[in-house]
């Protein structure tokens, strides 16, 4: 069985584990949202410079012309 003093000596060291995660975990949401709000700005920003740079229009395909049908050559008639 424990003693008083060595009961009373973890829970202090639980506590100040305890103390220091919340303080970690404060300091974690914080980064978060910040983070969070920087994404926000960043995929507003590309989304203006996509609207600025539209695609130009696509450009027509040329239709190659149909080569006219080969003429028949006369054949001279024989005398």
């Amino acid at each position: 069985m424990a003693t008083v003093k060595q009961i009373q000596f973890r829970l202090r060291l639980a506590k100040k584990t305890l103390t220091k995660v919340n303080k970690e975990l404060a300091a974690t949401k914080a980064r978060v949202k910040k983070l969070e709000a920087q994404l926000k700005k960043t995929k507003a920003a590309e989304k203006t410079v996509k609207a600025k740079t539209k695609k130009a229009p696509a450009k027509k395909k040329k239709v190659a012309k149909k080569k006219a049908p080969a003429k028949k050559k006369r054949v001279a008639k024989k005398k």
